[in-house]
């Protein structure tokens, strides 16, 4: 069985996060970056469902030169080897997507997991719209992994605390949720082992991105004190009014 996981680079929740002067991004040149952990598990789904069935990993990551740090770390965790589609301008899901669908097209993969949605641009579409570049089914927000009769069966997690069971063929595309497996780590002979690892750059497609961020900027705290007058019971009945026609927070 063939699987490749997509999985992202994205700056490290422990940094100070700033905006960059251009006002569209963040000021990343000096951050600390991890692979994002939504693709941590759909990474150790792979691995598991590789032990228990045989076959191959492939990890494919899209980013610049720096992306290279998790590839080696998914590779020192067990990956087999890796596509890595250096681009410096993957900005929104769409182009992320095409630019991965054109790595794995011609790798004939049976399983693509990439995890539900990324830390730091949180779209939850890239594994969908891949999906769709790939022409294959997809499932997401995936709880469980089971091969059965040469297709899935697969666990999705619903709203309200209710979960879907659904049946799927192969191949296809699945978006790993968060928390479905419990993750390993690299070991030190996995860490030597991920240098001798083939990693594959692959040119990225010209495209044109699909949406622009025009500004960005933290949110501003602000307070405002309105004092009520009259009697107790004026006040009383004013500041209900204002809750309820105003703030909204009572009906």
């Amino acid at each position: 069985m063939k699987i490749a996981v997509c999985v992202k680079q994205v700056v490290s929740r422990e940094w100070q996060l700033r905006v960059a002067d251009s006002k569209t991004w963040i000021r990343d040149q000096d951050a600390s970056y991890e692979l994002n952990e939504p693709d941590a598990y759909a990474l150790e789904e792979a691995l598991r469902l590789k032990e228990q069935h045989g076959g191959e990993v492939i990890v494919c990551s899209a980013g610049p030169a720096r992306v290279s740090q998790v590839i080696r770390e998914a590779l020192a965790r067990g990956a087999d080897r890796a596509l890595h589609v250096e681009d410096d301008a993957l900005a929104d899901a769409s182009v992320t997507a095409t630019a991965l669908a054109a790595a794995l097209a011609g790798e004939q993969c049976d399983l693509v997991l990439t995890g539900l949605q990324s830390d730091d641009a949180g779209f939850g579409q890239t594994g969908v719209v891949l999906a769709e570049k790939l022409g294959l089914p997809h499932g997401t927000i995936i709880m469980d992994v089971q091969l059965a009769d040469g297709g899935l069966r697969v666990k999705r997690e619903l709203e309200g605390g209710w979960f879907q069971w659904i049946a799927m063929p192969l191949p296809a595309v699945l978006t790993i949720q968060s928390g479905i497996n419990q993750l390993r780590y690299a070991t030190l002979k996995g860490i030597m082992a991920a240098k001798k690892k083939e990693v594959k750059k692959v040119a990225a497609p010209a495209q044109e991105r699909k949406h622009e961020i025009v500004s960005l900027y933290f949110p501003e705290k602000s307070k405002t004190t309105r004092l009520i007058d009259g009697t107790p019971a004026d006040a009383a009945k004013e500041l209900v009014r204002l809750l309820k026609e105003e703030a909204r927070v009572i009906s």
